[in-house]
């Protein structure tokens, strides 16, 4: 993902982007606030469709399975994807800069903010039941369903492209989210998706034997 995102740097570094280290330099004062707000809005459109088209059959297989190993999230999924679907989904982040000013430390910021959250939504504590915010509850339903919550931080894109799917309120209880009627559930719906994408299932899981062992 490195090697593929250095000429993006390249760019940036060699004074081809907007990138200023100033306010002075910016548009101004208040704009000091609002680059984060259209960059969160730029970055969340590009990111939804360009997830929304990893999902397609004939790319899904190729780069955007290997993400979906993990039926129920954890941190470490956050960064569990093929380099090329890491990357494509990186794009709007450096694009931002490319066509939009940003004050130099407010990129790095804003980009501290993008790792923290990735792992936030793959972290299963569901805490954020909003129907704007794109939380983890909302993330795993994603991963489960597949088809659905396609978004980063908010749900707009999902709910105008047809794709929103509100988390059950069984996700924000603690004894009913861990309880095994509601992993049977997920589990059996996310099978029959990826029996529909993949055919046959080449997932290992472990025995009961093994689980005790």
């Amino acid at each position: 993902m490195s090697l593929l995102t250095v000429p993006f740097f390249l760019l940036e570094v060699r004074g081809y982007s907007k990138l200023y280290d100033h306010t002075s330099e910016g548009p101004g004062p208040w704009y000091n606030w609002a680059q984060f707000l259209f960059f969160f809005a730029f970055t969340d459109f590009g990111v939804y469709w360009i997830h929304r088209g990893l999902h397609h059959p004939r790319i899904y297989k190729h780069l955007h399975k290997a993400h979906h190993k993990w039926i129920m999230p954890t941190p470490y999924a956050a960064i569990a994807f093929h380099p090329v679907d890491g990357w494509a989904q990186s794009v709007p982040y450096h694009l931002f800069p490319l066509f939009f000013p940003m004050q130099k430390w407010a990129y790095v910021a804003a980009f501290f903010f993008v790792q923290i959250w990735t792992i936030m939504i793959h972290d299963g504590e569901y805490v954020a039941n909003n129907p704007i915010i794109n939380g983890s509850a909302c993330h795993s339903v994603h991963h489960f369903a597949f088809n659905y919550n396609y978004g980063q931080y908010f749900t707009l894109w999902d709910r105008i492209g047809g794709s929103y799917r509100k988390p059950g309120e069984e996700l924000f209880n603690k004894d009913s989210k861990m309880s095994s009627s509601t992993w049977s559930k997920q589990t059996k719906e996310a099978d029959s998706m990826m029996k529909d994408i993949e055919g046959k299932d080449d997932r290992v899981y472990l025995t009961e034997d093994k689980k005790t062992q």
